[in-house]
């Protein structure tokens, strides 16, 4: 079977700086294509249970965007040739100044950034900041958007956009139906490739899902393993490692 692409996402810090990394190796040799590494938010809005709990563990570290950063810079120096997007939340990016955080993440190897709740179309600059250092903002689209709002997003010329498969919060099951597929076709009815994802967990959605988009998001089954693996790091690595090749199609 072709592989399937994959964009894997990991909470930077979480449980710690040192088994984050072990993760991040384990889903590069797993087969993950992007790596999706979140800065620890105190309110994620659209985040679930798992990611939630492992944003207040490393916050309760006292753990700084600096950090994260940190973190970042090492997972490209290991591995440049996977790309990495950056995924928080408006105040962090906000605070230190749009164009700011995002000169700091590009002079980390970070190619693009996922701010949720940053509107498309309300951004604060974050478009042109990532475009004038060398990244690429990719919008988050709902099913709860109305038709329009929709067409819009998809015709704005982004050359990726973020499908979160339903609304709620991300970790719980999603069904792949007919509904999720009409509404990847509209999120891409302007030409942008599409990344899709929101509570992908077995390697049989990652099926059901890969023809219709660039590449299957997954977050929350990540934290998960790590949460019920952790402190040992060979554990999960192991487990992280057999998760990625299942969701790729590789196990």
């Amino acid at each position: 079977m072709e592989k399937i692409k994959l964009m894997a996402h990991l909470v930077a810090g979480y449980p710690t700086d040192e088994i984050s990394l072990e993760v991040a190796r384990a889903l590069v040799q797993g087969g993950a294509d992007i790596l999706e590494i979140q800065l620890p938010f105190s309110d994620p809005s659209a985040d679930g249970p798992a990611i939630q709990t492992a944003c207040t563990t490393v916050l309760s570290r006292g753990y700084k965007t600096k950090d994260g950063l940190s973190l970042i810079s090492k997972i490209h120096a290991e591995f440049p040739g996977t790309p990495i997007y950056l995924m928080s939340y408006g105040s962090l990016v906000y605070t230190p100044g749009v164009q700011n955080f995002c000169k700091q993440a590009a002079a980390v190897g970070v190619k693009g950034m996922i701010i949720p709740d940053l509107p498309f179309d309300s951004d604060e600059g974050l478009t042109q900041a990532c475009r004038e250092n060398g990244m690429e903002n990719i919008p988050v689209a709902a099913p709860s958007m109305s038709p329009d709002r929709l067409k819009k997003m998809a015709c704005a010329g982004y050359k990726y956009i973020y499908a979160a498969l339903r609304t709620g919060i991300t970790g719980s099951d999603t069904k792949i139906g007919e509904d999720t597929i009409n509404f990847i076709k509209d999120v891409a009815q302007g030409g942008s490739k599409v990344y899709g994802g929101f509570g992908i967990s077995s390697g049989e959605q990652s099926k059901l899902l890969a023809p219709y988009v660039e590449a299957v998001v997954a977050g929350s089954v990540f934290v998960r393993t790590i949460s019920a693996n952790s402190p040992d790091k060979n554990a999960v690595f192991a487990k992280v490692k057999a998760k990625t090749q299942e969701l790729t199609g590789q196990a």
